[in-house]
């Protein structure tokens, strides 16, 4: 029967599992805010709980410590997920994910403090500081190897979430497995056992990163590939542009050849009058081609200038017009350029769906370059109602269920950053978008 004490050591020991586990997810989140501190005292519903369970698997399985080693980490494994995907708004997958990455550094990390303490007589609270020591110098040196940035990149949304899950999963299980087994290693075995756990440790950050450098080329290849797209646009606008000259000199070399025999006549005046609407009509056409040119050639960062070329060109055969204010140099945004990418495509993608069911729809885009950080607004007409309330809840769309998920994302991309605000405003039929980025993050 287990006493007291040996309920406070057990807790003791899950509770500093817990607080390694923790820290390794704030490197892999690459959490750059304080939001989540404030909601980290909820994770030691955890530890409790799977002291408690471990306490009854004991008294109905005092001999089969396998089986209540497995049952206390399972529990473990989804106490902690529920909690991330409760503290970072993130999908269920991605948070699993996360845990299970986490869980494969503190088995590393236990065999590594294994290593130095072993033939060592030291007490419990020693063995427990040497662990404690060795994860978080590993979580520092994951930090400065900037590992979340390839593991957030590696989970982006998308439907490939549900299999990186699995796998990460495999190799956590796989891990666990092989660190238990050292209850059959000989000790003069042990240390290269314990080796061959951080090798294994090493692999999987290996394999995190080159999935997700594998990745990131894909999209700059693409991005490339809309480059390409954009300069092909500006050559159609430009023969467009020497058509309309074209055009315009042979109208006015007609008008011009007809003005004496007009002037005898004593219509001057319809004569002005004419070359006077035929001039505004070209100088109109040319002008709005070429600050259409001018605006989008301000944008100076590929991926966001990809985007908003496909964006463009896919409202335009929907039939919205689109205009798009870009005065200034636009060549940084304060943030990870892919998060602002996916942050624009949202909005606008929003905006167009919108504008898309009113009578004369349009969508206007405002970047405002200022200092290291950037200024967005996206507006657009809205014949329906907004309720603040819900706007922002996962799930929640004035389009019908399933149709909210949009926002939400937008919303738990900028609750990494805290140089980032947005605000949302609808007044007389126009909703309103802002998006303010200073300074770095």
């Amino acid at each position: 029967m287990l006493t007291l004490e040996d309920y406070l050591l057990e807790f003791t020991g899950s509770l500093i599992s817990h607080a390694i586990l923790a820290a390794y997810l704030f490197v892999i989140m690459d959490t750059r805010g304080r939001q989540v501190l404030k909601k980290l005292p909820a994770l030691l519903l955890s530890p409790l709980l799977v002291t408690l369970l471990d306490g009854a698997l004991y008294v109905l399985l005092p001999n089969d410590a396998v089986i209540r080693y497995c049952v206390f980490s399972c529990t473990a494994l989804v106490t902690c997920t529920l909690w991330v995907r409760w503290a970072w708004r993130i999908e269920f997958w991605r948070a699993f994910s996360a845990v299970c990455m986490a869980g494969m550094f503190q088995v590393a990390a236990s065999g590594l403090a294994q290593i130095l303490v072993l033939n060592s007589e030291f007490p419990y609270a020693a063995v427990m500081a040497v662990y404690g020591a060795v994860a978080l110098v590993s979580a520092a040196l994951l930090r400065q190897l900037r590992f979340g940035h390839w593991f957030r990149l590696l989970l982006e949304e998308g439907t490939g979430q549900r299999r990186m899950a699995l796998l990460f999963f495999a190799l956590e299980a796989s891990m666990e497995a092989f660190f238990l087994l050292q209850i059959g290693v000989q000790p003069d075995y042990l240390v290269p056992y314990y080796a061959l756990v951080l090798v294994m440790a090493g692999l999987a950050v290996g394999l995190v990163a080159y999935l997700a450098q594998q990745m990131d080329t894909a999209r700059k290849l693409e991005a490339q590939r809309d480059v390409i797209a954009q300069q092909q646009l500006y050559e159609r606008d430009l023969e467009s542009i020497r058509r309309e000259v074209r055009s315009f000199r042979h109208d006015y070399k007609n008008l011009l050849a007809g003005l004496s025999e007009q002037a005898d006549e004593g219509e001057l005046d319809q004569l002005r009058a004419a070359l006077s609407e035929l001039d505004a009509g070209f100088d109109r056409r040319i002008g709005e081609k070429i600050r259409a040119s001018t605006q989008l050639g301000n944008v100076r960062i590929p991926q966001v200038r990809s985007l908003l070329l496909s964006k463009l060109a896919a409202m335009g055969q929907k039939g919205i017009d689109c205009r798009l204010e870009a005065l200034y140099p636009v060549e940084r945004v304060g943030m990870d350029v892919w998060d602002f990418t996916r942050c624009l495509g949202i909005l606008l993608d929003n905006a167009a769906e919108a504008a898309a069911e009113t009578e004369t729809p349009w969508v206007e885009v405002v970047l405002l370059a200022q200092g290291e950080g950037l200024s967005l607004r996206v507006s657009n007409p809205y014949a329906g109602s907004v309720d603040p309330d819900k706007l922002w809840a996962e799930g929640s769309s004035t389009k019908g269920e399933g149709r909210g998920l949009g926002l939400a994302g937008y919303q738990r991309i900028l609750a990494g950053y805290a140089n980032a605000d947005s605000s949302t405003s609808w007044a007389e039929g126009v909703f309103v978008q802002e998006l303010r980025v200073e300074g770095r993050p």
